[in-house]
């Protein structure tokens, strides 16, 4: 007998929504100033040698061969991988989907597919997940977006943050994170996002090797060290 469903888990074969709605709930004024005991080394930057990296690396130098008849081919497959992985970050379903190791590539074709056409995602990517579907690596797919994001900002320039939340960020949100960095010395930032309602709040930002901690759980945390030393 086949396991049920894991809560929020559509059945298999079944298309999951291609997005969800926003928690409105979200942190407005958070600080973005780094102190000593803020800044620590980045063990979580995007992958971009490994297993993601690699499928990355072919993603671009596909887009590299379609540039010589499309010269806009890289920023436009760089726009579907980023509105694929914005599916993926805000839909829980669709989070739950890529990751369940239960669902047999029929199912899973079934399913990605249905929210590849209704994103409008072009054939690369497509040909991307249905690679990712065959090799059984659908799983990897958030880290790819990720993988291929760093890679290209590299290439031109560009510094990536990475930025972790309680809840999805707003395009306001967005502005003011990029606006401090700028402030900050970072040129040319592009921000990659993570959702994790484990931090509480605040907000967790990543440059380089470069680690801004303004979320509430780490402030629990240095309070917790704090009531220690004093007792």
């Amino acid at each position: 007998m086949a396991p049920p469903p894991r809560r929020g888990v559509r059945a298999a074969g079944a298309v999951p929504h291609a997005s969800a709605p926003r928690n409105q709930k979200q942190d407005r004024d958070l600080p973005l100033v780094a102190s000593a005991e803020t800044i620590a080394v980045d063990s979580a930057s995007p992958n971009t040698t490994g297993l993601a990296g690699r499928y990355a690396q072919a993603l671009l130098a596909l887009a590299d061969d379609k540039r010589q008849a499309d010269p806009g081919a890289t920023d436009r497959i760089a726009g579907d991988l980023d509105r694929l992985f914005g599916l993926w970050r805000d839909d829980a379903n669709f989070r739950a989907f890529v990751s369940d190791p239960r669902l047999d590539a029929q199912a899973q074709k079934r399913g990605a597919f249905g929210v590849l056409e209704r994103a409008g995602v072009g054939e690369e990517v497509r040909n991307l997940v249905g690679v990712l579907i065959a090799n059984r690596r659908l799983f990897a797919l958030p880290q790819v977006a990720r993988a291929f994001g760093a890679i290209l900002a590299e290439r031109r320039g560009q510094q990536t943050a990475e930025v972790t939340s309680a809840h999805p960020l707003s395009d306001t949100q967005r502005a003011q994170i990029t606006a401090r960095l700028t402030e900050a010395g970072f040129s040319g930032v592009r921000l990659t996002e993570r959702v994790d309602a484990s931090i509480l709040g605040g907000l967790i930002v990543r440059v380089g090797s470069r680690l801004y901690d303004s979320s509430i759980k780490s402030k629990l945390q240095r309070m917790q060290y704090a009531l220690k030393g004093a007792a």
